[in-house]
């Protein structure tokens, strides 16, 4: 399957787990892809070795999208190694689990930088390219959204993620209907449970392993289920699709069973 042969796809956060998977799919259905990080650095050319040996072009670059002037950096270099934007995936997040009552204010920012800021920056500047580009097939590009569940349920503890998570995905909606005139397609996709390694911070993995068999599909996600239901949106396939929320949680909303 070659759904993205000669597209150009810039995926952040995209050294480990969620962003990785959707980088190293999208390249494998022809794709050239710059693998944005802002740590990991030798995961991040580790992914781009692989996306060479897949036969694509493939670019790391580091960038924290909290930071607006170094987001439109990351753009303009994707656009002067590869000559244009198609794709861009707003994937990169942070978290620090406090309560209200105790939260530090450092951490709630940076939180809300990372989250919600930086899901603008990422997608105001790609929307700028995208839209001065000439229209190609059926669309001038595709944005999405990696958001996440919690942009719906609001767990306790969680509070300055759960809130980014729910503006981006009021903000991504907003972007779809002014998009809609520049034939850029934007979508959200919320995640449910995921085994990434950011898991690790906050479970051991006998956590974990004991966490999935009360998700209704009796496991954790895995990043490449997140990156299948991506290339769909991200696709041809999904051409009539714009301001769409996809959930991906094994039922985990529907049929919570969590303690």
């Amino acid at each position: 399957m070659s759904r993205f042969e000669g597209k150009v796809a810039l995926v952040t956060g995209a050294s480990r787990g969620i962003g990785r998977s959707i980088a190293l799919r999208l390249a494998a259905e022809g794709a050239d892809v710059v693998v944005n990080y802002r740590s990991h650095p030798d995961e991040a050319e580790a992914g781009v070795a692989e996306i060479v040996a897949l036969g694509r072009r493939a670019l790391a670059w580091q960038a924290d999208v909290a930071d607006r002037d170094a987001v439109a950096a990351l753009v303009a270099g994707a656009v002067a190694r590869f000559g244009r934007l198609d794709i861009a995936v707003a994937n990169a997040g942070f978290s620090v689990r406090e309560p209200v009552l105790t939260a530090r204010w450092e951490n709630v920012r940076q939180v809300v930088e990372v989250n919600q800021a930086g899901v603008f920056h990422t997608c105001q500047f790609a929307v700028q390219q995208m839209a001065a580009q000439p229209l190609t097939g059926r669309s001038r590009g595709k944005i999405l959204v990696i958001s996440s569940i919690l942009a719906e349920i609001a767990p306790p503890g969680n509070s300055a993620y759960n809130m980014a998570k729910a503006a981006v995905n009021h903000f991504a909606e907003t972007l779809a209907a002014e998009m809609t005139a520049y034939r850029i397609n934007v979508n959200i996709l919320n995640p449910g449970w995921i085994d990434t390694p950011g898991e690790r911070h906050y479970a051991t993995e006998q956590e974990l392993r004991a966490a999935g068999p009360r998700i209704p599909w009796g496991r954790l996600g895995h990043p490449d289920d997140i990156a299948a239901a991506a290339a769909f949106l991200l696709s041809d396939e999904a051409d009539y699709i714009t301001g769409a929320t996809l959930r991906v949680d094994g039922g985990m909303v529907l049929g919570l069973r969590l303690p």
